[in-house]
């Protein structure tokens, strides 16, 4: 993978920052060039096993950083930046959501460079999708580099900043939708006598069968329904179950209202 910062440093070393350290040893990153910060020593020990080096302190990792990834939650935002270099520091890459880069650029300096982005949990296995956006304050250099980690853990988009709460609300929280359908698929077979375990493979197997064709033909997703969807089949009985129970409804609700939620959260609420 080529255009990666010569060093990259993690404010936080939770579940995504370790999934974006991991994708980019993956992506043949020497361990000497990564770091990461954290107040908690088991988090440190774990990061640590990784073959990177951790401090407990913030100021320290990011004065040997060409790029921090900012990854805290929104309530240790504050805390945080309060000892990190301002205006002439690193590159900031933040993954918290709902801090917007106003907001950041208050905690960070006005002429900090910053870039947001909001990932998904699949980045845990390389195979989740990030969508990052900045200000006027970020060189179009900045976002290729954000975007150059990104893509150690996944696919990458760009995206205005007002669509992140859009973001946030389809991609950000869709794999625990889509959870919450296979919990409900494998609850569904046990029900009509398939054995548990049979009916967790056939469950997972189908989704990512199903997700793998949509994006490897390239076709419309209505397209393949259809043509699995004969008349009078197994197949419309089971979607005219889904409509009559208000499937494609909720679905919208639940971007919708998981949207307005991040909204509410970038208005400090």
């Amino acid at each position: 993978m080529t255009g990666l910062p010569g060093s990259v440093g993690t404010i936080g070393a939770g579940n995504m920052a370790e999934a974006i350290l991991c994708g980019l040893l993956r992506a043949g990153v020497s361990p000497a060039s990564l770091s990461a910060a954290d107040p908690d020593a088991s988090r440190r020990e774990r990061i640590e096993a990784l073959g990177v080096r951790t401090t407990a302190s913030n100021l320290e990792l990011a004065r040997g950083a060409e790029l921090v990834v900012l990854a805290v939650k929104p309530q240790q935002l504050a805390s945080a930046a309060a000892s990190l270099p301002r205006d002439g520091g690193p590159l900031y890459l933040s993954i918290v959501a709902g801090a917007t880069t106003a907001v950041l650029r208050r905690q960070l300096g006005a002429h900090a460079r910053i870039v947001r982005s909001m990932p998904n949990t699949p980045a845990l296995i390389g195979a989740g999708i990030s969508a990052v956006a900045s200000d006027s304050g970020a060189t179009p250099g900045d976002l290729e580099l954000a975007c150059a980690v990104l893509r150690a853990v996944g696919s990458v988009v760009r995206v205005p900043e007002s669509a992140l709460d859009a973001v946030t609300g389809l991609s950000g929280s869709g794999p625990a939708y889509l959870f919450a359908f296979i919990e409900a698929l494998i609850e569904a077979g046990a029900r009509e006598g398939l054995a548990p375990e049979t009916a967790r493979a056939l469950a997972l197997e189908t989704v990512h069968g199903a997700a793998r064709l949509a994006l490897e033909s390239g076709e419309d997703p209505a397209v393949l329904r259809e043509r699995v969807s004969s008349p009078g089949g197994t197949t419309l009985a089971g979607l005219g179950a889904l409509s009559e129970g208000g499937g494609r409804e909720a679905i919208l609700a639940a971007v919708h209202r998981a949207t307005e939620r991040s909204k509410q959260l970038a208005a400090g609420g």
